[in-house]
């Protein structure tokens, strides 16, 4: 068994109250779910301009994990509202 974990740190641009930042990251949440990908906002929760989201895949082919998180990152990179400001990527063989 192979599991993917991914923690990325980011800003949320234009973010003025928990509401707002929130609806941001319930739509990444639900993109990302939608890829394949479990995720859970792990930490910064009370913070309405920062946000940290934990994500896992699990496969038994390490090449398939690895194109899920690159995929995945890349959606990071392709939003609008955030702004990556670290990530943390590891690969685990069970």
């Amino acid at each position: 068994m192979i599991v993917g974990t991914l923690k990325v740190r980011m800003q949320i641009q234009g973010a003025r109250s928990l509401k707002e930042k929130r609806k941001v990251i319930k739509s990444i949440k639900d993109r990302l779910s939608h890829m394949g990908a479990s995720v859970a906002e792990v930490d910064d929760l009370d913070k309405w301009q920062a946000a940290t989201l934990g994500l896992a895949v699990v496969s038994n082919d390490a090449g398939f994990v690895n194109s899920m998180l690159d995929k995945i990152m890349n959606t990071f990179f392709n939003q609008d509202e955030v702004e990556v400001i670290g990530s943390d990527m590891e690969i685990l063989h069970l």
